[in-house]
């Protein structure tokens, strides 16, 4: 199992297709394939059940899956270890941030991170808080900034950031004409288009419930910048995030009062997944940026 063939295997079992992961590779199908089959010889088991069309890994292959994405991770760690020693920390750090103020935080540390490390670069990707868990558990990127809620047992956390779920309206609205906080009540017969997120479209519906009410949700979409178009064009009231309201001619932005719309964001990475000096790093450096320092 030398970490050639082991790169060999975990490019396979992401991909699930001998073909796919021959392309990746930039090696031809019959010799991966004789490599993975000379693994399972090795180990005498079977680390794939081969289909039609793709593959499906058996329980030994989730388990070398697992434990081969360590390995190599422990070697690209140690190979960046001694490559700083020399020529001071370099290395690309996958960064997943959702929207809402997320960006605006995390513009902060990547400058600042820069300014000190500058042979260091960024590789970020965006998507809802679901989207980037996912991400981060398929390996395609190792840090995040999400929105609570979140699964304690798969990530490492720590608080960078609050702001308000507001409302987003066209200025044309009635609800616009008015000064102060809207009501949980004044929005039970609007339509509402909301975040796509399950956690938060229950959150929303709490606040309607304690009034006795349901909210007349008609959109769920993950992107805010559609989301307040939407609203600028009379479709609906949007419920979002107080940092998706661009000031602009046509939309009015109005707090909610007699409930917690507060949304948390956290910085997660996965437990019991060892990550490149880089990457490591850049948790304590933001880490002593939001005040948790050591």
């Amino acid at each position: 199992m030398d970490l050639r063939t082991l790169r060999y295997f975990v490019v396979t079992a992401e991909e699930l297709n001998i073909t796919r992961a021959a392309k990746l590779l930039n090696m031809s199908q019959p010799p991966l394939s004789s490599q993975i089959k000379s693994l399972e010889d090795e180990l005498g088991t079977t680390l794939f059940i081969r289909g039609r069309r793709q593959l499906t890994l058996t329980e030994p292959g989730q388990l070398l899956y697992r434990r081969a994405k360590e390995i190599l991770s422990l070697s690209d760690k140690a190979r960046d270890e001694i490559i700083s020693m020399e020529k001071g920390l370099a290395g690309t750090i996958s960064l997943g941030l959702v929207e809402g103020m997320a960006p605006d935080i995390a513009a902060g540390w990547i400058s600042g991170f820069l300014q000190i490390h500058p042979q260091v670069r960024f590789r970020i990707l965006d998507g809802s808080s679901d989207d980037l868990i996912e991400k981060m558990r398929s390996g395609l990127i190792s840090l995040a900034v999400i929105t609570a809620p979140y699964d304690q047992l798969l990530l490492n956390s720590f608080l960078v950031g609050t702001e308000n779920m507001v409302t987003l309206m066209s200025r044309e609205h009635p609800l616009a004409m008015a000064e102060g906080p809207v009501t949980v009540g004044e929005l039970a017969a609007e339509p509402l288009i909301v975040p796509s997120r399950p956690s938060t479209i229950e959150s929303i519906r709490r606040w309607f419930r304690k009034m006795g009410k349901d909210p007349r949700i008609i959109c769920e979409m993950d992107s805010y910048l559609d989301a307040a178009a939407l609203a600028g064009r009379g479709a609906g009231i949007s419920i979002f995030p107080q940092t998706a309201y661009v000031p602009n001619s046509s939309l009015v932005s109005r707090q909610i009062g007699g409930v917690d719309t507060a949304v948390d964001y956290l910085f997660v990475w996965r437990k019991g997944h060892p990550l490149p000096t880089v990457e490591e790093s850049f948790i304590d450096f933001v880490k002593e940026q939001v005040g948790l320092g050591q």
